[in-house]
């Protein structure tokens, strides 16, 4: 779980505002965070198969913004790609 900290700074960096959390980049952000946090749990802990379903549901939602912002608006997609360092395949 990431902290209000953390959060606060991605808000900061992508969204327009200092409390735009619905922008599409700022919620792809925040769930990239979160399976990333959650990757390295479910490395040490193999068998927790809820946990395992949580992260792909949040890799689902974060698939579907992707493809939302790759047709509303392909630069904003395209940086935000390289800066999370992810492979266009949506």
């Amino acid at each position: 779980m990431i902290s209000n900290e953390v959060k606060q700074e991605i808000i900061k960096k992508y969204g327009d505002t200092p409390t735009d959390s619905g922008k599409a980049e700022v919620q792809i952000v925040i769930i990239s965070r979160r399976v990333k946090d959650l990757t390295q749990h479910l490395i040490a802990n193999k068998k927790d198969t809820h946990s395992r379903r949580g992260m792909r549901l949040m890799l689902g939602k974060r698939s579907k913004l992707l493809k939302y912002l790759k047709i509303k608006d392909i630069a904003r997609f395209r940086a935000l790609i390289k800066d999370l360092e992810l492979k266009d395949r949506y």
